[in-house]
């Protein structure tokens, strides 16, 4: 493993977890939170959960699960390269997602909108929720007790009112602060991942057409490259070589850029990352590039017809369920009645939030469908 910078999170300066534990044995702390993640319940469900297409449309389109270890593995290689904690890098990547509703984004907008009047939901703080109550894996506590760090980088939005609830953990929102370098890699890891790879699940769909990429520049340079150097390349390979290269672009840019920012604001211990601006980003032509790209994402991609026609039925499957378990929640099941007893809007978002797509479409056939064999 490469040796780490002095402003990197280590062992010596993480302000650890929440719940004292015995040292790990033949690992470090930020490699058991990474295993405690990948053996959690909630990371297993990501297989199942999409991130713009239902999970039965295909079975080669992104899910969660797989999305996830593509952002561990960009933000793992940018890490290597700054000499930072690259395990620290891994775990956030794994678990960032890991409240995330069923049917993407969604989910998410139509949970928030019935929990308009209980305090909303945000799939960050919900993964972080996850993390610290809702796993059920350890006899001496709930969650997964992962190092502050870890909680840190996976809660990387979260509303002031919110934040003010969360004690040390809020308290950068609240103070103007940045979360350590790890965390800053895995944010922006998980942006170039999900963009590139919605341009190839668009393609593969047929929702979105090669040629009308023509007006992006970021993936117009390396589509007319690819098609220059291989002119009787298929499409499918023409798509994939171009966005592989795309990445390399991306992720080449971010390292040479974040190297830059580093150099000017001099860290030397992980509290001058945390007061510096954040200084993991990209140039600014790249990152006109890449903002160009997710424009045109959110129209052609995010608001096809076909995508709005999706997020409508789940949208309803979501309301219908959490309206009916608000309504009754002796339909739950046991141990959500239990939460239901001390808060029921958030052990009802807890159960929805918790489910994958076909076990939401199941679950809202089970509640409303009258048919034989239900």
């Amino acid at each position: 493993m490469v040796e780490t910078v002095s402003y990197a999170v280590s062992e010596s300066n993480s302000r650890g977890r929440q719940k004292s534990e015995d040292s790990p044995q033949g690992r470090s702390e930020f490699q058991r939170d990474r295993d405690r993640i990948i053996h959690s319940g909630a990371f297993r469900r990501l297989e199942y959960k999409t991130q713009v297409f239902v999970n039965h449309e295909g079975d080669l389109f992104r899910t969660r699960l797989t999305h996830s270890i593509e952002v561990a593995q960009i933000a793992r290689s940018i890490a290597r390269r700054l000499r930072l904690n690259e395990d620290l890098a891994e775990a956030i990547s794994l678990a960032h997602d890991l409240g995330h509703t069923p049917f993407g984004h969604a989910g998410q907008e139509a949970l928030n909108a019935c929990m308009k009047d209980y305090g909303g939901f945000e799939h960050n703080l919900q993964s972080l929720r996850v993390v610290d109550q809702l796993e059920e894996r350890y006899a001496a506590f709930d969650g997964l007790n992962l190092c502050f760090e870890t909680r840190e980088g996976i809660l990387k939005h979260c509303s002031l009112e919110n934040a003010r609830q969360l004690g040390p953990l809020g308290e950068r929102f609240l103070n103007n602060r940045r979360p350590s370098l790890e965390a800053q890699i895995a944010n922006l890891a998980d942006e170039i991942a999900y963009n590139n790879h919605d341009v190839d699940d668009g393609l593969r769909s047929g929702l979105i057409e090669l040629n009308e990429f023509d007006a992006v520049p970021l993936v117009a340079a390396h589509l007319q490259e690819v098609r220059h150097i291989h002119p009787d390349l298929p499409e499918r390979r023409v798509v994939h070589e171009t966005v592989r290269r795309m990445i390399n672009t991306l992720v080449t840019d971010l390292i040479r850029q974040s190297e830059i920012n580093i150099a000017a604001q001099r860290p030397s211990t992980l509290e001058d990352v945390r007061s510096a601006p954040a200084m993991i980003a990209y140039s600014t032509g790249v990152n006109e590039m890449q903002r160009e790209l997710k424009g045109f994402l959110r129209t052609h991609l995010y608001r096809h017809y076909r995508v709005l026609r999706m997020s409508a039925k789940a949208q309803r499957i979501v309301s219908d369920l959490f309206g009916s378990f608000m309504e009754d929640t002796r339909l739950l099941p046991p141990q959500f009645q239990s939460l239901a007893e001390y808060d029921r809007a958030r052990a009802v978002a807890d159960y929805i939030a918790g489910m994958t797509d076909r076990y939401a479409i199941r679950e809202h056939r089970r509640i409303f469908a009258v048919e034989e064999g239900v």
